[in-house]
This record gives C-alpha cells, structure tokens and sequence, in this order.
C-alpha cells in the first residue's frame, strides 16, 4: 500500500513538474536580460586603487553588457521589453529567431572570454581603467538615449 502511494505522489508532482515546464516555455521572452545591467558605475580613482584582477572581471562583464544591450537600441533600453509590448506578433517564427540570437550571443561571449582570459591580463591597467570607464559611459547614455523618444 505505501508503495502505491509513494508512486502516486512521485507521478503527481512530476506531471505538475512538466505541465509548470510547458507554461513557462510559453512565456514572452525579454528582448534585454535584466542580468544586463551594471550594479555600480566606478570612478577612476576607485579603479586606480583595483588590483588588476579585479579590473579584468570589471572590463569583461561590461564588454558582456554591451554585447547583449547595443543590438536592441532601436526596441529598448531596459529590461522588461517583450515582443508583445512591441507590437511584434509572439509566434513560433519569431521566438525561435530570439532564442537563436540569444544562443549565438552566448557563444560569442563565451568565446570572447576565453580570449580575454588568455590576453587581457597583458594589458596595461591605465588602458584597462581607460576602457573600462569608456564602457561605463557607453552604459549611461544608453539610459539617456531612452529620453529621446
């Protein structure tokens, strides 16, 4: 008798599992990850006194930021924007080619960070604090180019 019970409960919550799977597949996708956005913008000061270390970990998660924001200017410049709040049709055709960019983005950046693991660390840390300030600046006036419209 346990035992039917224990492989009752077990099939129940594994269909809850697959059928709360299925609803969230249906979900609209973001157009831009809130995982994009900076946590705290840097002066030079403060990055002057940054072990290098640091600085690389600073230099390429803004290069991931970029990356994943400057395609999609012309939609949005924060998170949260779907292809619904577009007015784009949220159909299998246009999801599959989102989730196609978005794959082909982590494949850049995954193949972008192997190579700054390997050279980045040959760089000079006032060119380094120079880019990674010219990033951060990039970042805030993408939030400023939004006032625009």
């Amino acid at each position: 008798m346990k035992v039917k019970i224990i492989l009752f409960s077990f099939s129940f919550f594994l269909a809850v599992g697959v059928g709360y799977a299925q609803h969230k597949k249906d979900e609209a996708l973001n157009i831009i990850s809130a995982k994009v956005a900076i946590k705290k913008y840097h002066s030079k000061d403060e990055l002057d006194r940054m072990p290098k270390g640091d600085l690389l970990g600073l230099y390429m998660e803004r290069i991931e930021s970029l990356v994943k924001m400057l395609p999609y200017i012309a939609f949005a410049t924060k998170p949260g924007v779907t292809l619904e709040t577009l007015g784009i049709p949220n159909d299998k055709d246009n999801k599959h080619a989102l989730e196609h960019q978005f794959k082909s983005t982590d494949e850049y950046l995954e193949n972008t960070g192997e190579f700054h693991k390997k050279f980045l660390p040959y760089s000079d840390t006032n060119k380094l604090i120079s880019a990674i300030i010219f990033y951060e600046d990039i970042m805030k006036s993408l939030h400023e180019y939004s006032e625009y419209n």
